[in-house]
């Protein structure tokens, strides 16, 4: 049974209340432009919700990360897509915590909503920082995010299903001190989760891909030594470290990409992965590249190639 409370749980009226959302969103490299709406639009039910309450709503999100860097942009297009989606004025501040975007809280008037600036410019909300500093919810009580906005707000409300796996302090620290609920979205999605992990239908096969290595670790580990899982195909940067772990050179191109990110430390638990599961995780049998803009693909039987690999091909889409 899930214990988290919905938003349907609470009277915000004339309150403040402090919505995570995730609105990360695909950039185009060259103009620094949204590309991609569709986790604007489906944080739009969570605030139309709050602000029929007649809250008073300030919203923190973030946009890109040290694995991404060229996606870390302020998010002055996210309110203003923000305020299509709505239909009326999503505001916008860029500043986080400081003393400015503490003002504008609390000058909101009632069914007003604000947009707070890009969370990953604090350096307590980046991936890295995670990694090195370990935190627990209770020493994250000290961090400038809570140290600033916690005392102007009433209620926290999290809707940032797909940032959940992250133990940030706009995740995980205000539920310590304000009363909490989870969004529609974060709701509907964590009960989906719930019944899949808990009774999934067999076979049960994973698709884990993508730079978080250490997410898709994470979850690997879980579903493999639960049984949830019959099997994994890996793919993505994820699917290329298990290349890797299994003596397969990529070319030097791809494989200085990932050294420069320092993703080559997950190549011995990959080795350890497939040790301990050689029948059950899958890793890509080709792989596709750009060549003057031109798709091309390449069997793993025939690496190393020098090119920036960036998707899987038809052959391994075929399992």
């Amino acid at each position: 049974m899930l214990k988290m409370k919905s938003i349907d749980d609470f009277d915000y009226s004339g309150k403040t209340v402090l919505l995570r959302i995730d609105i990360n969103s695909p950039i185009d490299k060259k103009t620094k432009r949204i590309v991609n709406h569709n986790r604007i639009q489906k944080s739009i039910p969570t605030i139309r919700k709050i602000l029929d309450q007649k809250a008073r709503l300030a919203i923190i999100a973030h946009q890109g990360d040290t694995l991404d860097y060229q996606n870390l942009i302020p998010m002055t297009e996210h309110a203003h897509q923000l305020s299509i989606f709505l239909g009326e004025e999503v505001h916008y501040i860029d500043d986080v915590a400081g003393p400015a975007a503490q003002e504008r809280i609390k000058s909101l008037q009632p069914g007003q909503a604000l947009l707070l600036g890009n969370l990953r410019y604090l350096s307590e909300e980046i991936s890295t920082f995670e990694d090195a500093v370990k935190l627990c919810p209770e020493e994250m009580l000290d961090t400038y995010l809570v140290r600033g906005l916690a005392p102007i707000i009433d209620y926290y409300v999290n809707d940032a299903f797909a940032a959940a796996h992250r133990n940030a302090p706009s995740m995980v620290a205000f539920q310590e001190i304000k009363p909490t609920a989870a969004g529609d979205l974060m709701l509907n999605e964590v009960t989906a989760l719930n019944e899949l992990m808990v009774s999934p239908d067999h076979p049960c096969v994973f698709v884990l891909g993508g730079a978080k290595i250490s997410d898709a670790f994470g979850m690997m580990r879980r579903i493999l030594e639960s049984g949830t899982a019959d099997s994994v195909l890996s793919c993505g940067i994820t699917g290329e470290i298990m290349l890797l772990a299994k003596g397969v050179a990529l070319g030097a191109t791809k494989e200085r990409f990932i050294k420069d990110r320092g993703l080559e430390v997950f190549i011995p638990e990959a080795s350890t992965f497939l040790q301990n599961h050689p029948d059950r995780i899958f890793f890509p049998e080709d792989l596709a590249y750009s060549e003057g803009g031109t798709r091309r693909e390449v069997s793993v039987r025939d690496l190393p190639l020098d090119e920036m690999f960036m998707d899987i091909g038809p052959e391994t889409a075929k399992k």
